[in-house]
């Protein structure tokens, strides 16, 4: 009865399955359960030891301290091997095929046996109380994330792996914030409005992208954003003018960089929107997030990304990457299974960057726990390439 699958069992009882049922109900009070068990248990114990101790002085009535040691050695054995050990081996193994018929006897035995398991429970209570031990009801059905994550990851062969992988990548929203998965600022394809027209209009007819911000001068002067159907009228015009642009920008969506993705996914499907920009505490534009940025969390890669045509990631035949020095550190270690240090820089740069606490040089190799680092380029005070290796 209390080894059984909890959850198992109330997915059967919501079922209609009506063993799993009772014994849901005997189990929705624990302390009668366990009164009413070891009522009859004690019970037939101290009945089979008084017998014993009668049948082994009548057989035996010239030296009965020899009889009644001898019966106390034999009972204690049967006892344990066909009452204890045996038994609650096989429940403890088969939970659901003894609790599911035993349900059947222990139900009745409760009403019957009631007066006396409310009596023994409420002495029990009072004894604990003596001793300032508080007995509080608990919801042992209740588990936090840390819990169901671990019982997501041993669930083994009865859930396939992707789903799997999907239930972890939703609990692990939380621990993961807009900044980790945004776009940088320096990857961001956008409209500047100061721009030629000619030059607009061809950026608009070779862009890979749905929607591209629009701004002016500086990507922190953003008028909204821009989707591409609504270019249509620029496009085929024989005039045409930015105003047609501006007027057709939807009002830009700010983020702060800190915000974990489970609120983010929240507040996309609150306001109805799918892209934004993500700023830091000082307003200024970090990058820019999307709703399938955070879907991709969950479930993987499900559509091709336009700006992944360029890997960053380069294998070599001695086994080591070549590696783009603003790849993200978390799309390194998801692609190669690594696990390099996420807690701090976004990018591999930043990473060797924490590491050395200096701008390094070319041509110099550092081990980042476990893995061997080798600058091969830096410019404009960042590392552009570099090549890795696991130790």
């Amino acid at each position: 009865m209390m080894a059984i699958n909890r959850y198992r069992l109330k997915h059967r009882a919501d079922s209609g399955h009506r063993s799993a049922v009772r014994v849901r109900m005997l189990l929705e009070m624990p302390e009668r359960l366990i009164g009413v068990i070891l009522i009859g248990n004690n019970l037939v114990n101290i009945a089979a030891s008084a017998l014993t101790t009668v049948i082994a002085i009548r057989l035996y009535p010239e030296n009965p301290n020899l009889a009644i040691t001898f019966a106390t050695g034999m009972l204690t054995l049967i006892v344990l091997i066909f009452a204890e050990v045996t038994p609650k081996t096989m429940a403890q193994k088969h939970p659901e095929g003894i609790a599911y018929p035993a349900s059947w006897i222990l139900r009745p035995l409760l009403v019957v046996l009631y007066p006396a398991v409310v009596f023994v429970n409420s002495v029990s209570r009072g004894i604990m109380w003596l001793f300032k031990v508080r007995v509080t009801p608990q919801n042992h059905e209740a588990l936090n994330a840390d819990e169901l994550r671990t019982m997501v990851s041993a669930s083994g062969s009865s859930l396939a792996a992707k789903r799997q992988n999907m239930l972890l990548g939703i609990l692990d929203l939380d621990n993961v914030s807009v900044e980790d998965i945004m776009i940088p600022r320096n990857e961001l394809a956008g409209i500047n409005l100061d721009d030629k027209v000619e030059d607009i209009r061809s950026q608009l007819n070779n862009t890979p992208y749905t929607r591209l911000p629009i701004y002016k001068g500086d990507l922190d002067r953003v008028i909204g954003f821009l989707h591409i159907r609504d270019a249509a009228e620029f496009l085929t015009s024989d005039q045409p003018t930015k105003v047609m642009l501006s007027r057709k920008a939807t009002a830009p969506y700010f983020v702060p960089e800190t915000t974990p993705l489970q609120t983010q996914l929240v507040n996309f499907q609150r306001k109805k929107i799918r892209i934004g920009l993500v700023v830091d505490e000082y307003g200024d534009v970090q990058g820019l997030v999307t709703l399938d940025d955070i879907l991709e969390e969950i479930v993987g890669e499900f559509t091709t990304d336009v700006a992944d045509n360029n890997k960053d990631i380069h294998p070599q035949s001695d086994g080591s990457y070549l590696i783009d020095g603003a790849a993200s550190i978390r799309d390194i270690n998801r692609i190669l299974d690594w696990s390099l240090p996420a807690d701090g820089a976004k990018t591999l740069s930043g990473l060797v960057i924490e590491q050395l606490e200096d701008i390094p040089d070319a041509n110099m190799s550092l081990r980042i726990e476990g893995y061997q680092v080798e600058i091969l380029q830096v410019s404009n005070n960042t590392i552009t390439a570099a090549k890795l290796r696991e130790l």
